[in-house]
């Protein structure tokens, strides 16, 4: 038998003679409880927060985007579409052509980009799911736009405007300073047809058109393109598919995941998740003061018993593993409790949403094993060595007075 083991657990389980360290260590095991749940919540919180941003990044990028390393555009011809079919693990790929623009409607004017996608883009982005006022591009009439919701906002447009068009303004290449609008600006008029709501960014930032149309706006050939966006099979093979790709591409193209084009997001997310985990720590370790003290009060609560067991041969490093055992279970017990209900406040937010952002979108959680592990692991280690700082009052000197 484990002897201070045995002895922490009588400790723990029984009352004290003294009513105040009782109410101080219920004290201190709620204050576990409660630091338990509100760290388990919040990792829930972010990590949704995460799921929920990230589907945005989903529907606008693709998993994978092939881009030349030099210019702004590169030849689409026989070679390279060979190259990217004879890659295993492509589930499909579509051309687009990237480019700043000027917009102007009625006197409105608002500087962003146009994206030129062919008919097959949407079996590589669900751009279209996002579209809350009227539908997607119609491929049988070239001048068709649909525009995001900030442009929209900006230009004060919207759709099947058929008496004012949307124009769109481009510097033909190599015109230098601009003399003259008719000499050199490309410009074509477009009649949006559909608005679509992701994030301010992006809805800022895009008017999609077709890809033909966007070649005749920039003068390009009809091979001639800005990038390839691709959907893999798997996102446990992409980057077997990525490795295959800069292989036969060569150095004259780079391979990026969605990730890499969204490396800042992503970064921004990892911080905050790791400032709210850190600050939440900070609430926990104030909370262990509870449990050290609690532990000191014990300690001299138990010292006629604490010396009777010294006189009788238990070491000093015994006495203070009683202790360390104490705080290390006390420390288990909220956590235990403390995750049992968090993991059900979290479960009913995701089943019926009682906490809400607006008065359609619930609050976003998601129950993850990783969070419980960094939980358990939190609690844990601050346990134990708050159970250390309080035994190590237990000394030689204090138990010969």
């Amino acid at each position: 038998m484990n002897f201070p083991l045995y002895i922490a657990k009588r400790y723990l389980f029984s009352k004290s003679s003294n009513n105040t360290i009782n109410i101080i260590t219920i004290i201190a095991a709620i204050g576990v409880i409660i630091g338990t749940m509100a760290l388990f919540i919040v990792l829930s919180g972010f990590a949704g927060l995460k799921t929920f941003s990230i589907n945005f990044l989903r529907v606008s990028d693709p998993d994978l985007k092939i881009t030349a390393v030099k210019g702004k555009s590169f030849d689409f011809n026989d070679e390279l579409k060979s190259k990217i079919d004879a890659v295993e693990g492509i589930a499909h790929y579509t051309k687009v052509i990237e480019e700043r623009a000027f917009f102007e409607f009625k006197d409105k004017t608002h500087l962003a980009y146009i994206k030129g996608v062919e008919e097959n883009f949407l079996t590589v982005n669900n751009i279209d799911s996002a579209i809350v006022d009227g539908s997607w591009i119609d491929f049988e009439f070239t001048n068709n736009a649909v525009i995001g919701n900030g442009v929209s906002n900006k230009l004060s447009l919207g759709i099947n405007n058929y008496i004012e068009p949307l124009k769109i303004y481009v510097p033909k290449p190599g015109s230098g300073y601009v003399e003259s609008v008719k000499k050199d600006i490309s410009t074509i008029l477009t009649q949006p047809v559909g608005i679509f709501l992701l994030s301010e960014e992006i809805d800022n930032k895009y008017v999609f058109i077709p890809l033909e149309l966007t070649q005749q706006l920039l003068n390009y050939n009809s091979t001639q393109i800005s990038a390839i966006e691709i959907q893999v099979n798997s996102n446990s093979d992409r980057s077997n598919i990525i490795e295959n790709l800069e292989k036969i591409l060569g150095n004259n193209f780079k391979v990026q995941t969605r990730e890499q084009l969204n490396a800042v997001f992503y970064k921004m997310l990892n911080i905050e998740n790791l400032v709210s985990y850190l600050i939440f720590t900070l609430i926990l370790i104030i909370a262990l003061f509870n449990v050290i003290g609690a532990l000191i009060m014990m300690i001299f609560d138990k010292k006629n018993n604490l010396q009777t067991l010294y006189n009788l041969g238990t070491t000093v490093k015994e006495l203070r593993k009683i202790f360390v055992y104490q705080g290390f279970l006390l420390s288990l017990f909220g956590l235990m409790v403390g995750l049992i209900l968090a993991i059900i406040l979290v479960y009913l937010q995701q089943r019926f949403g009682f906490f809400m952002i607006t008065h359609s979108l619930a609050f976003p959680v998601e129950l993850k094993l990783e969070n419980i592990g960094i939980v358990i692991i939190t609690i844990l280690v601050l346990g134990y060595l708050a159970a250390l700082i309080a035994s190590s009052r237990i000394t030689k000197e204090v138990l010969e007075k």
